[in-house]
């Protein structure tokens, strides 16, 4: 196991769901040993609540720009830190990335793997020249891949419970005001990179989140797509909707409808997932029982025929506690260990497949993309 990681980036995402995550993994995570954020306020701010959430003796050590003695490359140049999980605005991350790299630690960055295609295909060439041939790992931390429910649906897909896949829906329906803390962040607020909303947001279904999603569950790729973007909330630039009509190669297609311009609170009842098949359906969605974590809920229905009689429509219902979080690190925590048997989640080659749709749907105009050509580019 490593000796000790650090966080880069005191966000939201950091106090809300790192830190839970890492609580939850007790004794099988490594100890946090710093945290950095530019702000000297923000980075101490996360080590209290490090020391609260995770119940440390002591705090993690702070690091923060402004002081050669606490800045990002002292950090770094700590031999008892090995990894850093980095939590930064999405314009920052492919540079924080790679000096994390040349420093020698392993890298779990949050999602998306970079702000657009171009950036992410330089990204993961330099990591796969120069950084993955010394033994350093680099994962991107995608919680939806991660999602034990999304996994298991994926596996009933894939178990033929419903037939060939011929067709699906995906449908992320948010309401965004201006008093929501998730708009509040100022690289929100004045987005620097293509898709604002459209391409992280992390309350919610929506962006890379669900394409990360579908492509854990579809039994193929999505190689094609022809979409149309719109800007309904002014607030919400440079684009808070996308509709797309989608398919992969010959075998499915599908639709994907994602707005963050939803006028009220209240939001229409609909599945997030619909995956429809030759010899029956599955749905899932998330759910919030009172009293307990969300989970998600997979409904299955299927096609059964006993010879000599009709056939007779079965119903299956699974729900997976939601820790995506959770299973992302513990996924990094283990390859870094050498564990045999690793689910391997987060390659950023699979990332950058996410950023590609949201940049294709983004950019279509009714035009037809070609997802793997785009990628490949």
């Amino acid at each position: 196991m490593t000796q000790g990681i650090a966080i880069l980036g005191a966000g939201i995402f950091a106090k809300e769901a790192h830190l839970p995550a890492l609580a939850t993994l007790g004794d099988a995570a490594p100890p946090l040993k710093a945290v950095y954020s530019r702000s000297e306020h923000s980075s101490k701010d996360l080590a209290d609540a490090a020391s609260s959430t995770l119940k440390l003796d002591s705090p993690p050590s702070v690091y923060h720009d402004g002081d050669a003695a606490t800045d990002l490359d002292a950090l770094l140049a700590r031999s008892d830190i090995t990894a850093v999980i980095v939590v930064l605005p999405i314009t920052l991350q492919p540079s924080i990335i790679l000096k994390a790299l040349a420093a020698g630690k392993h890298v779990l960055s949050e999602k998306p793997v970079a702000p657009d295609v171009k950036q992410g295909q330089d990204l993961i060439k330099t990591y796969e020249q120069e950084y993955k041939p010394k033994g350093l790992i680099w994962r991107v931390a995608e919680n939806f891949e991660a999602e034990p429910g999304f996994r298991a649906a994926g596996d009933v897909v894939r178990s033929g419970k419903i037939g060939d896949v011929i067709f699906f829906k995906a449908v992320a329906a948010n309401y965004i005001d201006k008093e929501s803390k998730w708009y509040k962040t100022p690289w929100r607020t004045v987005p620097d990179y293509q898709g604002g909303f459209l391409v992280r947001y992390s309350k919610e279904y929506g962006g890379v989140h669900t394409i990360a999603a579908l492509r854990t569950m579809l039994p193929g790729p999505l190689t094609h797509l022809s979409g149309f973007a719109s800007l309904n909330k002014d607030y919400l630039k440079p684009h808070d909707t996308i509709h797309a009509v989608v398919k992969s190669g010959d075998a499915f297609h599908g639709i994907v409808e994602l707005t963050w311009a939803f006028p009220t609170p209240t939001r229409p009842q609909t599945d997030a997932f619909v995956i429809t098949g030759s010899n029956g359906w599955l749905s899932v969605n998330q759910v919030s029982k009172p009293g307990s974590s969300p989970v998600l809920r997979i409904v299955v229905k299927s096609l059964h025929k006993h010879e000599g009689q009709a056939e007779v429509e079965k119903e299956e219902i699974i729900e997976v506690p939601s820790k995506g979080v959770a299973a992302e690190l513990s996924s990094f925590f283990d390859k870094l260990a050498g564990k045999a048997d690793v689910v391997d989640l987060g390659e950023p080659v699979s990332a950058l497949e996410d950023v590609a749709f949201i940049q294709a749907a983004l950019n279509s105009n009714g035009q037809l993309v070609d997802l793997v050509k785009l990628v490949q580019s």
